[in-house]
């Protein structure tokens, strides 16, 4: 294959008897799990099921911590200091490495969630605390951040391996940030368009913004986000655009 991306997917965001996604049917199409930890989603038997799903489906184990904010399932932004989000880091990372570890497996990477990935994305100080909580639980982790962002910096800085991350169903603002789902325009819904936006992000190494600016980004790593109602659908008319396009998946 002329490129190669890994394909992941925010999962195990049930809580309760309330499900949220397809886990199950989106498991055998991706190459990395980003696993909620409790705190914006998730409870201790989803983490549980859902790790012993990936490790089935040979899918590369990821935390994904998010703030504590159940209700607003970790999109509301909230105000919060570097020491706090190094602690609610550490807490969530360290609960999901628990529960891989008593199923022998290891985590491969940490993603943060929502409100929590775009506060660090655009902030070097919040980056920087995601960082350094990753990287004093486990040096070896990779860590997931939207490409070009401070995340992408911190996490360098850090010493860490950095996969950036690029969004197929998401705009981009001209300075390389998602568009806030609040605006007009944040989600893409035509399958035909998400999938133009990757081929260009993979094969160009650029992205269109709202306002038509090209934008450069480097694609290690895609967000399928698991919770849209045709994800599964989705995820295979990926699948069908990539290898048509000479295009590998495999976990970074």
């Amino acid at each position: 294959m002329k490129w190669q991306l890994d394909l992941n997917c925010d999962m195990g965001e049930s809580f309760g008897p309330w499900i949220m996604g397809n886990d199950d049917g989106i498991m055998p199409f991706i190459t990395s799990a980003n696993i909620a930890c409790g705190f914006h989603a998730g409870d201790p038997a989803t983490m549980r099921q859902t790790v012993a799903s990936a490790i089935r489906h040979d899918v590369a184990l990821g935390a994904h911590p998010g703030l504590p904010d159940l209700q607003g399932f970790g999109r509301r932004p909230m105000t919060i200091s570097p020491q706090e989000v190094f602690d609610l880091v550490v807490v969530q990372v360290g609960s999901l490495a628990a529960v891989a570890a008593s199923q022998g497996a290891r985590l491969h990477h940490v993603k943060a969630h929502g409100a929590l990935y775009n506060m660090a994305a655009g902030d070097i100080k919040l980056a920087t605390a995601v960082a350094d909580a990753v990287k004093s639980v486990d040096d070896s982790l990779i860590l997931f951040a939207l490409a070009g962002s401070h995340l992408v910096e911190a996490g360098r800085q850090a010493g860490l391996k950095v996969a950036q991350e690029v969004f197929a169903d998401r705009s981009y603002q001209d300075n390389g940030l998602l568009t806030p789902r609040s605006q007009e325009g944040a989600m893409i819904t035509e399958v035909n368009h998400a999938i133009s936006q990757v081929l260009q992000m993979v094969k160009e190494g650029s992205v269109t913004s709202l306002s038509g600016k090209q934008v450069p980004v480097q694609a290690d790593t895609l967000c399928l986000h698991g919770d849209q109602p045709s994800a599964v659908d989705f995820a295979l008319a990926l699948r069908d655009a990539f290898q048509r396009e000479g295009i590998g998946l495999q976990a970074v």
